[in-house]
């Protein structure tokens, strides 16, 4: 998980979230764990995680954008279900402006091969790619940043009493990843920056042009 930007974190054994259903169809792997992209919105990747609170489990679903390891959409919820991972989409793909050409990898829990989600990315003209059960090699980046966020959000600030507390922490949290937080993989800048100056290259390239 190194070379996928920061430091990978053991987390040891915890609570199960991959939960595949064999009557599910689902996507070729067309990432082959090959977390590399040539511009924004060419590739995204997603996952969830759990947070242990006073009041139960509740769950966290990201999507990044592979490119500048920017994370796009996020969901807190009570359920692990597709309703979490739907919200954590539709938030994506409206902060992208429904981008076009791209590909959505993700393991294959039945959230992500629910019949909802995939006609949602059909509709979206996204294309699926899903990777093996169990194996987090297959989804390393996603899991990567699950990892950084138990890290340095959830485990360093536990105890958590409810989930509005885990979801403005949460919050807090994408904003400083997002603006401020330094990746090697880019150069050690932010992701929001290293995007920025992708689209200013752009702009100058037209010019010339």
């Amino acid at each position: 998980m190194r070379k996928h930007s920061i430091q990978g974190v053991w987390r040891g054994k915890g609570k199960r979230t991959t939960v595949y259903d064999p009557e599910l169809k689902r996507a070729d792997d067309l990432v082959n764990r090959q977390f590399t992209a040539s511009r924004p919105n060419q590739l995204w990747v997603a996952d969830f995680t759990y947070v242990s609170t006073h009041q139960g489990f509740v769950y966290t679903a990201f999507i990044i954008d592979v490119f500048a390891r920017r994370i796009v959409g996020w969901k807190v919820a009570k359920r692990m279900d597709t309703d979490l991972v739907m919200d954590a989409l539709e938030q994506a793909l409206h902060a992208r402006n429904k981008p076009k050409h791209l590909i959505h990898h993700s393991d294959r829990g039945s959230q992500y091969l629910s019949i909802r989600y995939t006609e949602r990315l059909q509709a979206a003209q996204v294309k699926a790619s899903v990777g093996t059960t169990g194996d987090s090699y297959d989804n390393a980046l996603a899991e990567t940043v699950n990892g950084l966020y138990k890290t340095e959000v959830i485990h360093h600030q536990k105890p958590w009493r409810r989930m509005i507390d885990v979801e403005l922490a949460t919050l807090n949290w994408v904003d400083w990843f997002n603006h401020r937080r330094l990746l090697s993989s880019i150069g050690y800048v932010p992701p929001a920056e290293f995007e920025m100056a992708y689209y200013r290259q752009l702009e100058e390239s037209a010019k010339v042009a």
